[in-house]
């Protein structure tokens, strides 16, 4: 049954499969989304940025540009379109180069109907959270909200938007631990299996660009409970 709520997002679909590609664009429309469709990775880059949807669902092998391509040129060009990247490869390696290039989640064939479609939902409620003002701070670590900006220092850190969404929770309630199942639910709007290691990698990334330079650790682990960013 149709959602008319739903029907004011667009989603961009990039699948090279014909087969797949009208699959998914038939159980979106049964959902109630707008649908526009590409079948390769050049298609797909000029179709997101000419149309500017709610949503991408691209497949990460596609001719001409690859997804990942596709995914770091829009990051590049400061586009942050939210992006489900969907794949055959099974492999941790495989997700961990799909959430680097800058995908804010990954979904490995074959997968369920129901489950695409919370992925979806969940890009979704990312694209419609507000951007807070305020300027959050933690010993030389500053984050301004606003304008999408850390600094440690006077050093300005490059961070993905996974990585600055993860940070941000953990800076905005510093001193307070944040377990996994809290942070999977409000980063990837979901709880992901219990082996998943996104959470893992993303944190290693953040203390990898926190403590570049040598500087004090902020980010802390709590064994068996979650993280929380607090001075030593």
């Amino acid at each position: 049954m149709k959602s008319a709520a739903n029907a004011e997002f667009l989603i961009v679909v990039a699948e090279d499969d014909p087969s797949v590609r009208k699959a998914i664009m038939r159980v979106l429309e049964l959902e109630g989304y707008q649908v526009k469709t590409a079948q390769d990775g050049n298609a797909a880059l000029d179709l997101i940025v000419s149309s500017k949807p709610h949503a991408v669902v691209m497949d990460v092998m596609m001719p001409f540009a690859d997804g990942l391509t596709v995914t770091r040129e829009l990051r590049h060009r400061n586009n942050r379109t939210p992006i489900l990247l969907l794949t055959a490869r099974h492999e941790v390696g495989d997700r961990v180069a799909g959430l680097d290039a800058g995908a804010d989640d990954y979904l490995v064939k074959p997968f369920a109907v129901d489950e695409l479609l919370a992925r979806v939902r969940a890009l979704l409620r990312r694209y419609e959270a507000p951007v807070s003002a305020s300027i959050l701070t933690l010993s030389d670590l500053t984050m301004d909200v606003n304008r999408r900006e850390v600094k440690r220092g006077e050093h300005t850190l490059e961070l993905t938007k996974t990585e600055f969404d993860l940070l941000h929770i953990l800076l905005e309630q510093q001193n307070i631990v944040l377990t996994r199942e809290y942070l999977y639910e409000h980063i990837w709007g979901y709880s992901f299996e219990t082996n998943s290691k996104s959470l893992d990698v993303y944190i290693g990334y953040l203390r990898r660009k926190l403590e570049d330079s040598g500087e004090e650790r902020l980010l802390h682990t709590v064994r068996g409970v979650g993280y929380v960013m607090r001075q030593p």
